[in-house]
């Protein structure tokens, strides 16, 4: 192995979950990395408001500064690693980062999701680079592989479950047949979901991460603003317990899909066929779900959060700049930020099949009222079953399941709206999109 010709000097902004797994991560494989890479990789300064988790660390006091000012100016440190989160000041330590020619590598997803075509720019016109591996997925390499391993390929789908808490939540309801409140309290509890969650639930962290990897995948600006985003909460055991009965799973998704019409990009709940391979992945794992029209289906499986998987992503990143750096090597600056090249696919226009729950009064009437309702929406009824609702707390009403033929989303929702509003339905308890999963290889090159 050849000698590396500088030392790498790193510099890290933030000693939370990530930072601190990022800080251990390199100082216990520096060493290997001389070794089998021949990069030789120095923690030049560290930031974070307490210095007490510094000190847990067994971070030298030289090393440390609470003021980031002094990790982005100081003039050795090659590359900085933001690991704060959220907006600011995270985006002025890109931006000074930047101009002061440093590269710089995060894990935050919700300023990309939404700023990532500015910072992009920023990085170009400054001649180095931005690296984001660790903003999806955790430590899962998914970020890279769609830039480059399959840069080959016109990437028809990018799918998945990306959000653990969300995940971890749905899969204790399955498994154990319990209701999301009590669940999401134990989740809390044990640190799977944060105090308050909404984040996670509602979908706005999964949004922000399809938006990024949708982004690279149909080489289109995507943002977060661009995302259907819907959460979990109004789940129940009962429609779990009735989607296994069916041979579906309900998982939390964030698609990204190409179609003719545009780009498909969501977050929901959706029922999916058990045997598919994103059905199985339960607890707080994530897996994504990539489709080429060369290399057909593919899938990533790997822990989405947590230290060192994480700091795995993040380190990765590290490394693939230093390689050249250490080398005395400028690393290509940033690619030119993807334009708005491709249109979307309004939400309003998906069609697909539903799974729909009422409550409906337990009257003479009552269910050939409902079924009028959906066929004056243009939708056609698959499939009708009552089912127990053990203790509903509607007096007089029973929970009956619809499923629909291929629908349009816009008719599905009119139809809910107005059956909400009838006397012979008590309650619109859920409506759910049994996902076409096989629309998501349409395009395959056949061999």
């Amino acid at each position: 192995m050849q000698p590396s010709t500088r030392t790498v000097n790193v510099g890290i902004i933030g000693l939370g979950t990530v930072g601190g797994g990022v800080y251990r991560l390199i100082t216990t494989h520096a060493e290997r990395y001389r070794k089998n890479l021949g990069i030789d990789l120095r923690i030049a300064r560290v930031c974070n408001r307490s210095e007490k988790r510094a000190h847990e660390l067994g971070i030298d006091p030289e090393q440390f500064t609470s003021d980031w000012h002094d990790v982005v100016s100081d003039p050795s440190i090659d590359i900085v690693v933001e690991v704060i989160g959220g907006e600011h000041p995270a985006t002025e330590i890109f931006e000074q980062s930047f101009a002061a020619g440093k590269h710089v590598v995060t894990a935050n997803k919700a300023l990309l999701g939404r700023h990532m075509e500015k910072l992009s720019a920023a990085a170009r016109a400054a001649g180095v680079q931005l690296r984001c591996e660790a903003s999806c997925g955790g430590g899962i390499p998914i970020v890279n592989t769609l830039e480059h391993d399959l840069s080959g390929n016109e990437v028809i789908t990018v799918a998945g479950i990306v959000n653990g808490t969300t995940n971890y939540i749905l899969s204790r309801m399955a498994e154990e047949g319990l209701g999301y409140e009590e669940v999401l309290a134990d989740a809390q509890r044990l640190g799977y979901a944060e105090a308050d969650p909404t984040a996670d639930v509602d979908g706005l962290d999964a949004a922000s991460k399809i938006a990024i990897l949708s982004s690279i995948g149909f080489a289109t600006r995507i943002t977060t603003d661009d995302v259907h985003a819907q959460g979990i909460r109004a789940i129940s055991a009962q429609d779990i317990e009735v989607a296994r009965k069916l041979g579906y799973a309900i998982k939390m998704l964030a698609i990204g899909h190409r179609t003719d019409s545009g780009i498909d990009v969501r977050v929901h709940p959706a029922m999916i066929p058990a045997s598919h391979p994103l059905a199985g992945v339960s607890g707080a794992m994530n897996a994504v779900y990539v489709v080429g029209d060369a290399v057909g289906e593919t899938m990533f499986y790997g822990a989405g959060a947590g230290s060192f998987p994480t700091a795995s992503a993040v380190v990765g990143d590290i490394l693939s700049l230093s390689e050249q750096i250490s080398r005395g090597v400028a690393p290509l600056p940033e690619i030119e930020p993807y334009g708005h090249n491709l249109a979307f696919k309004p939400m309003d226009e998906l069609q697909t099949k539903y799974y729909v729950r009422l409550k409906v009064a337990d009257r003479v009437g009552a269910l050939s009222e409902t079924v009028d309702i959906f066929a004056k929406h243009n939708i056609s009824i698959s499939l009708i079953n009552q089912v127990e609702d053990g203790k509903s707390g509607v007096s007089d009403a029973c929970s009956v399941i619809f499923l629909t033929h291929r629908a349009l989303e816009k008719d599905v929702q009119a139809a809910a709206a107005e059956l909400a509003s009838v006397d012979c339905v008590a309650e619109v308890a859920n409506v759910l999109r049994i996902e076409d999963v096989e629309a998501w290889t349409e395009g395959v090159m056949a061999n």
